[in-house]
C-alpha cells in the first residue's frame, strides 16, 4: 500500500514537469511566432510608406490628389475594421482562458481531494492491520 502511495507521488510529479516543459516550449514557440509576425509587419509597413511616397510624387493633379486621400480613407476604414475584428477575437481568446484555467483548477482540486481519500485510505487500513494484529496477538 505505501508502494502505491508513492508511486501516485511520483506520477504527480512527472505531471507537474511534463506541464512546466510544455508550458516553456509553446512559449517560444509562441515568442518566435510573434517576432515573425513583426517582421512581416514591419515589411508590409515599410513597402506601404515606400508606395505612397512614389504615388505623392507623381500624383500632379487635384484628381490624383482625391484619389491619393480616398485610398487613405479606404485604409483607415480597413485598418479600424480590423482593429475591431482583433478586439473580438482577443476578447474570445481571453474567455477560452478562463475557461481553460477554470478546468484547469478544478482538476487541480479533483487531484487534491483523490490525493486526500488516497491518504485517508491507506491510513484506514494501516489501522485496521495493526487493530487486527493487536486482536491476533491479545488471542
Amino acid at each position: 500500500m505505501a508502494a502505491d502511495f508513492s508511486q501516485l507521488t511520483d506520477r504527480v510529479n512527472e505531471a507537474q514537469a511534463e506541464i512546466k516543459a510544455t508550458l516553456a516550449k509553446d512559449r517560444d514557440r509562441l515568442r518566435a511566432q510573434v517576432q515573425q509576425a513583426q517582421g512581416k509587419a514591419e515589411q508590409q509597413a515599410d513597402e506601404i510608406k515606400a508606395k505612397g511616397a512614389q504615388k505623392k510624387a507623381d500624383a500632379a493633379t487635384g484628381w490624383e490628389g482625391m484619389q491619393d486621400r480616398w485610398r487613405e480613407h479606404i485604409a483607415q476604414q480597413h485598418q479600424k475594421a480590423a482593429e475591431r475584428k482583433a478586439e473580438r477575437d482577443l476578447r474570445k481568446a481571453q474567455k477560452k482562458i478562463e475557461d481553460a484555467e477554470a478546468d484547469a483548477e478544478d482538476a487541480i482540486d479533483f487531484a487534491i481531494a483523490a490525493m486526500q481519500e488516497a491518504e485517508y485510505a491507506v491510513l484506514e487500513a494501516a489501522l485496521a492491520r495493526s487493530d487486527a494484529d493487536a486482536l491476533a496477538g491479545g488471542s
